[in-house]
């Protein structure tokens, strides 16, 4: 009998190029056929073959406290009953803003967008208005996003202008950013060495989501931090992902490094398109209408997200939230790891706040080309057998993963247990 998911993505190929709307989704990486979900409801979800998973994935990040979760689905309501959207501000659109401002002190001002994207495209547009200068770097790995001058891979060398790494991305557009390795304080020190006074912004995540799970080296955050200090340079921290994952004041709280603006996303948005971007009052005074740096949204502040965001981030701030999450996403890994070694397979995994990393390599990666050596044909090999043991976990050897407040120990046990087997009978 034929899957419907099948037949849905032959279907969606017609029309739709690669019958996907982000590409991550079309399991080019795994091989096979996307998944297609009809419904998600606390930690599962369930695919068009009314198969229920285990769900690792949250909508790449944002379901943090799960899949329809009561609290948000009545906020959303009773918001979209008082109006979809009307391009104008909102009381609700403050209350958010406060919200952000009082849970991260590093947000003096705010400004909210429709998504992690624009968010970051802005921060550097902004970074770049307020310094006056044109060079951005950024590290291999990292990913902020689809605007040009970030969609650049690393030149042949550490110092080397960036390339394009995607088609219709200028060449010129792409020498303004310089790619560094990672954890790299020695690559920093000479990039700022020789273009110190031409760099208006870093950008890193600082921790990384986009490249599997890869923590920083306290090193690394430091040199980041000084160096931008000195130099005049807007150190711009992307907690699209790690934020309000990672902890209540995402990476940067947990690390204890102060950005100059901050971009987030996901779960500030409780699934619902919600981002923004803040940080310093002498820098965000630079934005239109105040000053000369222009960005406008049609559907910022929408809303509908807005209550989803603002519920998502109450619930987040509950006593011993955190704490359980943490506890939960080590018991996996740990589990999992204990497995691999007991059936003698190189494996490693490692996770912060709810985030998690599984790697099929005998050590946990620390840069982008370790994550790279690590056996991509051995995940990919797992993802397709967990998927049919009912667990679903992003479809990329290259994604981190999130655990929610909606998994339980049972659903931690099933997983575990799904893992073991699978090893077991590897070969």
């Amino acid at each position: 009998m034929t899957s419907h998911n099948q037949e849905l993505f032959e279907q969606s190929q017609q029309i739709i190029p690669g019958g996907v709307n982000s590409p991550v989704r079309a399991f080019k990486s795994v091989g096979g056929t996307p998944l297609f979900f009809k419904r998600g409801k606390g930690a599962y979800v369930w695919d068009a073959d009314d198969k229920r998973y285990i769900d690792y994935v949250n909508s790449w990040g944002p379901m943090i406290v799960g899949h329809c979760h009561p609290e948000v689905v009545k906020a959303v309501q009773a918001a979209a009953a008082e109006g979809l959207g009307f391009g104008a501000p909102t009381a609700a659109e403050l209350e958010i803003a406060e919200t952000l401002c009082k849970i991260l002190p590093s947000l003096e001002m705010v400004r909210l967008v429709s998504s992690g994207t624009e968010a970051t495209m802005t921060a550097i547009r902004l970074a770049r208005g307020f310094t006056g200068r044109s060079r951005i770097i950024k590290f291999e790995g990292c990913y902020h996003g689809h605007s040009d001058g970030l969609l650049v891979k690393a030149g042949s060398g550490a110092l080397t202008f960036g390339q394009p790494s995607s088609s219709g991305v200028p060449a010129e557009i792409a020498a303004l950013t310089t790619v560094l390795d990672y954890n790299d304080a020695v690559g920093l020190e000479k990039a700022f060495a020789e273009y110190g006074d031409e760099i208006a912004a870093v950008i890193v995540e600082p921790v990384a989501g986009n490249m599997n799970l890869i923590l920083p080296k306290r090193e690394f955050l430091d040199a980041m931090r000084r160096l931008c200090t000195k130099h005049g340079t807007v150190l711009i921290l992307d907690e699209v992902m790690s934020g309000f994952r990672v902890g209540l004041q995402g990476a940067h709280g947990h690390y204890g490094i102060k950005p100059d603006l901050i971009t987030l996303g996901k779960v500030m948005g409780g699934g619902l398109p919600a981002a923004a971007f803040g940080g310093r009052r002498d820098i965000m005074q630079c934005l239109a209408p105040l000053g000369a740096v222009y960005q406008a949204g049609t559907l910022s502040g929408n809303p509908v997200a807005v209550a989803a965001g603002l519920t998502t981030l109450k619930l987040v701030q509950a006593p011993g939230f955190y704490e359980r999450l943490t506890q939960l996403a080590k018991q996996m890994t740990e589990g999992i790891s204990a497995s691999a070694k007991k059936h003698g397979i190189p494996f490693s995994a490692q996770s912060i706040g709810s985030m998690f990393g599984l790697y099929f390599s005998a050590n946990v990666p620390t840069s982008y080309a370790e994550v790279m050596a690590s056996d991509k044909a051995a995940f990919n090999r797992f993802f397709h057998a967990m998927l049919a043991e009912g667990v679903y976990l992003a479809p990329s050897a290259f994604e981190a993963g999130f655990v929610s407040a909606a998994h339980t120990e049972a659903d931690i046990a099933a997983t575990i247990a799904a893992a073991d087997k699978i090893f077991a009978a590897w070969k």
